[in-house]
């Protein structure tokens, strides 16, 4: 670990204390794991201390680990990681809490910590179904409205659930169940005499 990121995980060990589940490094940055129902606190120590002053929240994703490590992954299958930036301290920390419940996950809104975040929520929701609790106006955002299902999430079909089209009688556009009838397609392979020798 490098010296910066050594000093910046001591500072977050005494800022966070319990809310720090774990923390590791990879690719030069450094993540901490954060507990759920402390989200909230967490987040606004990380952005108001005087040591971190982490004013900015440039990214948030949903990650399914459903298939994960091959399925060898035992722990919460959803999870929302955040990127915060310290343009003051020039310092990075990637932020990551992962949801209590499989069947409907969820975690707390952070848009009254910082507002960036509206989008970006909307976007987690939108494709992997997690709700942000307390968000003002949690509604799709890259999918149809009349969409069925997440499809980032891993058990997704890759055809989807329904395809639309345009209704030339009705003048209209209609939805329908998937017509594509799954296939798994073959490469063939065809090798001149004598090739690679």
């Amino acid at each position: 670990m490098s010296q910066n990121n050594s000093r910046l995980l001591e500072t977050l060990q005494s800022v966070l204390g319990d809310f720090l589940v774990n923390h590791f490094v990879q690719a030069d940055q450094l993540t901490i794991v954060v507990k759920a129902a402390s989200l909230k606190a967490a987040m606004t120590g990380l952005r108001d201390h005087q040591q971190l002053k982490f004013d900015q929240c440039i990214d948030v994703c949903g990650v399914d680990y459903s298939a994960y490590a091959d399925g060898a992954w035992d722990g919460s299958r959803f999870a929302v990681v955040y990127q915060l930036l310290s343009v003051e301290l020039n310092q990075r920390v990637r932020v990551r809490v992962f949801c209590e419940n499989d069947d409907i996950p969820s975690v707390d809104s952070l848009i009254d910590v910082w507002s960036s975040v509206n989008w970006f929520e909307r976007e987690a929701f939108d494709l992997y179904g997690i709700v942000f609790l307390g968000h003002p106006d949690l509604r799709r955002i890259l999918t149809d409205y009349g969409f069925v299902g997440h499809p980032f999430r891993k058990d997704f079909p890759v055809s989807g659930n329904v395809e639309m089209r345009y209704d030339e009688e009705l003048k209209r556009v209609v939805y329908q169940p998937v017509t594509i009838e799954p296939r798994e397609n073959t490469p063939r392979i065809i090798r001149e005499e004598g090739y690679g020798g």
